[in-house]
């Protein structure tokens, strides 16, 4: 892991690699939500027809069970090939982190998905064969095997984010895990397990109330469609201030470990207490802002002291700005002096040519290392451990690479947290008028159900967008840059695949919403 790595890197790889593990993120994305989502409403459902025993209600989880299973299977298509592209485009990444990262990863595979697979076939095919309870365990634990699975996925992003629970071995170029507690149960990864999770239950109650709007729409299914809008609008609402409690507590996570993450978010350029949090601003979408020049973006209108709240739960509480950021010298969320940009760096490149000092002598050691070899190898190999925090920034050349591109921060945040306002109104007028109005006259209603559940994957996507591009230019916050992380191959290679994928990927989607409008159109079986 040395400047000589970097040299032999095709520079458009960097892109393409960005490119391709994007696209496939991003895909993927739109299928697991609706499996984490329905896995819920389906369970739910059951439990009415465990407890009830009206035949209806199984005929319901039946039907909501097929729309489940057709998007389970796209999501695997997806997900297996975004954990292959770790090996195959980011080789230097799992190399240096292969020993934490592919822990929970693998568990996820093995375990996770095992559960899944074997629970969702008793799910489909033991409606006759087995018990009503054991049908019902079967339909929970499936649902809960997704969300086991997307638990250990959250914990390999949340460590690249939160580098927890690791050392760095010299000897192996290689960070190891020491704490396999500290990696699976850190504050990020809950955050953002809860955070995730909750957002996906809202896009299973949009599916759910868009698809018994549409039968409200056509003067079918009447009873399907009243009883699951219902179980929808409660999981949705519900949901729905959730998402918002968790993203609240999310956001004070990233205040701590990821400063110029939300600095980015709210366009904050010079920081500093008392905060508001900013409600409308114009910063240019398309050109990165010049926060070197401080002050605020034009035209901006802000909730007084809120983002310091939000940030530190304390209403005068310091925030950092970009500058500050680059500055350095304020006190940091962890009781500390934060050291300037030029102090991190040149403790960055303090740790990589200690490293390569050491690589150098332990191979021109033959045998046993003499005392006097051995002491300069423990003065190195100390330099490397009291450095390797900022090890990443010794391969910072300016400021500028180290701030997010601020416009699609700024304003996919605010996409996010607006709809998801706007699902919490929705779910609560919902739920008014099924319960108090005759909600099958309201046209205007069943076509605002059906034109939400895409601005539902939207906010998801924003999140995410959020998420990863928030933390650039790092693979690993603070550790490893994007650019030191990919494969040595050519961008050729990787630009083929990339389109391959684009047009794969548009099919799988295109013939998954084939095949859920046609089973959403053939409706429910009904039992004779």
């Amino acid at each position: 892991m040395t400047q000589n790595i970097l040299m032999s890197i095709d520079a458009g790889m960097v892109d393409w690699a960005r490119a391709q593990f994007a696209i496939t993120a991003i895909y993927h994305w739109l299928f697991v939500p609706l499996t984490l989502g329905l896995a819920l409403i389906m369970g739910i459902i059951e439990t009415i027809y465990y407890r009830t025993g009206n035949v209806f209600w199984k005929d319901a989880a039946k039907f909501w069970q097929k729309l489940f299973g057709i998007n389970f299977a796209m999501g695997v298509a997806t997900g297996i090939i975004l954990e292959f592209e770790f090996g195959t485009n980011w080789s230097n990444y799992s190399w240096f982190v292969g020993d934490i990262f592919g822990a929970p990863l693998a568990i996820e595979g093995i375990v996770a998905f095992f559960m899944e697979s074997t629970f969702v076939a008793v799910m489909f095919f033991g409606w006759k064969k087995v018990s009503k309870g054991f049908h019902l365990a079967a339909t929970w634990l499936t649902g809960l095997g997704a969300t086991f699975s997307a638990w250990w996925i959250l914990v390999a992003n949340s460590w690249m984010q939160y580098p927890v629970g690791c050392e760095f071995n010299p000897d192996t170029m290689r960070n190891e895990m020491v704490s396999f507690a500290d990696v699976a149960f850190s504050p990020f990864a809950v955050d953002k397990f809860c955070h995730t999770v909750t957002s996906a239950w809202i896009i299973g109650a949009l599916f759910t109330v868009a698809v018994s709007a549409w039968y409200l729409l056509k003067n079918r299914e009447r009873q399907l469609a009243l009883q699951s809008i219902k179980v929808g609008a409660i999981v949705g609402l519900v949901a729905s201030l959730l998402a918002a409690a968790t993203g609240d507590h999310s956001a004070y996570t990233v205040a701590k470990v990821q400063p110029m993450k939300l600095a980015a978010m709210e366009a904050l350029y010079d920081g500093g207490e008392g905060q508001s949090l900013t409600a409308i601003a114009w910063v240019s979408p398309f050109v990165q802002p010049q926060y070197e020049e401080g002050g605020e973006p034009p035209l901006r209108i802000g909730v007084p002291y809120m983002l310091s709240f939000m940030a530190t739960h304390d209403f005068n509480g310091f925030v950092p700005g970009v500058n500050d950021i680059i500055r350095g010298g304020y006190v940091n969320a962890q009781g500390e002096k934060e050291p300037s940009l030029g102090e991190k760096m040149r403790r960055g490149r303090a740790a990589i040519e200690a490293l390569g000092e050491y690589r150098q002598l332990k191979t021109d050691i033959k045998g046993e290392p003499t005392p006097g070899q051995k002491a300069v190898l423990d003065d190195k190999a100390k330099v490397i451990g009291d450095n390797m925090k900022y090890f990443g920034y010794g391969y910072i050349k300016d400021a500028e690479q180290t701030v997010p591109f601020i416009p699609l921060c700024f304003y996919t945040f605010r996409i996010m947290v607006g709809l998801g306002c706007l699902f919490i109104l929705f779910f609560a007028v919902t739920m008014f008028f099924i319960y108090k109005k005759d909600i099958t006259t309201m046209k205007w209603w069943k076509w605002a159900a059906i034109a939400l559940l895409p601005l539902g994957y939207i906010a998801s996507e924003a999140g995410w967008l959020v998420a990863e591009f928030g933390r650039q230019p790092w693979t690993i916050q603070d550790m490893l840059p994007t650019w030191i992380g990919v494969s040595n191959l050519s961008s050729n290679a990787v630009m083929l695949t990339f389109f391959i994928f684009l047009v794969l990927f548009t099919i799988l989607l295109a013939v998954e919403i084939s095949i859920l409008c046609k089973q959403i159109k053939k409706g429910p079986e009904y039992s004779r």
